[in-house]
Order: C-alpha cells, then sequence, then structure tokens
C-alpha cells in the first residue's frame, strides 16, 4: 500500500491571512468613532495624530530611500521594484511627506535621531530584498501598532498602508526565494 506524497506547505503567511489581517484591522478602526478627537491640538503643540502623521511620512521616505539604493545598487532587480517603490511614493504622499526627501535611511530612524545609518544594500540581490521586505514587514507593524491612538480617517490610512505594506514584504520574500 502505497502514501501519498505529503503536502508541502510553504512558509509563510498567507494571502488569506494576510487579507483577513487587514481587514480586521481596518473593520475595527471602521467602527471607531472619530467625532470625539480632533486632528489639531488646541495648545498650539502638535497633537498625536500630527504627530503620527508626520512619523508615518518620514517613515515612508527612509523606506523610499532604502528602495533607491537598491535599485541603484543592483539594476537585475530594479525593474521588479519599481511598481513597489512607486506606491512607496504614494503612501509617503498620502502623509504629507515628499518624495523628492528621499534619502537612504532605516525607516524606523528618525531623521534628528539618526547617526549617518548606512545606506549601502547587500550585495547579493536576494539578501537585498531579503531586506527590504524586512524593513517593510517592520514598518507594517508599526503602522498597525500607531493606527490604535489616532483618529479615524489617519487609523484607517494607516490601516490601509500597513497592509499594503504586508503584501510588499510578502511580495520581496517570495522574490527573494
Amino acid at each position: 500500500m502505497s502514501y501519498p506524497p505529503p503536502s508541502r506547505n510553504p512558509s509563510g503567511p498567507r494571502r488569506r491571512s494576510l487579507l483577513a489581517t487587514a481587514a480586521g484591522a481596518a473593520l475595527l478602526v471602521g467602527c471607531s468613532s472619530g467625532s470625539g478627537e480632533s486632528e489639531e491640538s488646541t495648545s498650539g503643540s502638535p497633537s498625536v495624530a500630527e504627530k503620527a502623521r508626520a512619523r508615518a511620512a518620514r517613515d515612508s521616505v527612509g523606506l523610499l530611500g532604502r528602495y533607491d539604493a537598491v535599485i541603484a545598487a543592483h539594476p537585475a532587480v530594479a525593474e521588479q521594484l519599481r511598481p513597489l517603490r512607486a506606491e512607496v511614493v504614494r503612501h509617503a504622499e498620502a502623509f504629507g511627506g515628499t518624495a523628492g526627501k528621499a534619502s537612504p535611511t532605516t525607516p524606523e530612524t528618525a531623521p534628528e535621531t539618526a547617526s549617518s545609518p548606512s545606506a549601502a544594500a547587500p550585495v547579493d540581490d536576494k539578501d537585498a530584498l531579503a531586506d527590504l521586505a524586512a524593513a517593510e514587514r517592520a514598518l507594517a507593524d508599526r503602522r498597525s501598532t500607531a493606527l490604535l491612538d489616532v483618529p479615524g480617517e489617519l487609523a484607517r490610512l494607516l490601516a490601509s498602508v500597513a497592509a499594503a505594506g504586508a503584501a510588499h514584504a510578502y511580495l520581496l520574500t517570495e522574490a527573494a526565494k
């Protein structure tokens, strides 16, 4: 009696789980009321929402710099990265950032605290893609956490961009294989 070969289960998240997580976060955020909180502070200092929006813009611009560094160092994967890079540009603009300020920095490092981060992309194409995937995943995780502390519209934007970042991380991980 022969047994069927064991099924090969690919590692990493499934598309359904990525979409379900993003949809669940969007639904939770969509149910919250944003009427009690305003995006502007009455005391003259930046509100939590303004700070979160500025941070998200800086993070997107920093991630854009990482894409640019990889594209410059690895022309073989440049065509593959251009659509994802274009999305990151749109994310930066959605948060009020400008793509012209991109520099190859680590997205989790704010410019005022950065101590000349390494701009060099990994030498190998696959390592460079894996590095970008890790940066996208970390940023998506931070945005998913941050959306709990901001009012409705910004939270929905953070949820949407976090879901896109998780999808980018998945695509980059698959491309690195």
